[in-house]
């Protein structure tokens, strides 16, 4: 009986050990996923094409990046823009910062005859503000630029550009390539 009761001890503290590092790494899983893009649920996807939208490839899946989506409607006659946009940034060790944008009722610039990246294409620029923000140092209300710029005839090289003042320029983001997709509407 005590042999019995002492084989059942220490099979218990074998599994024990073999169970403590998968129980650490599931520990360490729990921790990666506070970290978890929030994917700019904030900002429906639309079906179809839109007036003007964009995204700017998949969202993030690394330790640190950036992404940004949005949307809305024009008028060009009237030189008038809506819609929203987010950006998501995240870096090493830290919560993802996020900020929802809304567009400025006025079309800075638009054209149907621009030239970026060596292609011809659609550009327009509009003024979006902060709505939302979870990056203390960007606060709700600073006001920033969007230009965005769309290709065509068959060439793949869109891009978005987000500038901010000093507070919020952590979001000043570049992004081109094939992997953004990007729609301008012609005149």
């Amino acid at each position: 009986m005590l042999r019995i009761r002492r084989r059942g001890v220490r099979r218990f503290w074998l599994a024990v050990v073999a169970l403590t590092p998968a129980l650490g790494l599931a520990g360490m899983a729990g921790a990666a996923t506070g970290y978890q893009t929030q994917y700019c649920a904030q900002v429906p996807i639309v079906g179809g094409i839109p007036p003007w939208g964009f995204h700017t490839g998949a969202p993030i899946t690394g330790a640190t990046g950036s992404y940004a989506r949005g949307h809305g409607d024009i008028n060009l006659d009237a030189s008038t823009v809506s819609g929203i946009l987010c950006q998501v940034d995240r870096v090493a060790h830290e919560p993802d910062r996020l900020i929802i944008m809304s567009v400025e009722q006025h079309l800075v610039y638009h054209s149907h005859y621009a030239s970026m990246w060596g292609v011809p294409g659609n550009i327009m620029k509009i003024i979006v503000k902060v709505q939302s923000s979870t990056d203390a140092r960007c606060q709700v209300g600073t006001l920033g630029n969007v230009v965005l710029f769309a290709s065509y005839n068959g060439v793949r090289s869109d891009s978005v550009q987000f500038s901010f003042p000093a507070a919020c320029n952590d979001h000043d983001h570049l992004y081109h390539g094939p992997q953004v997709n990007n729609q301008v509407p012609p005149l």
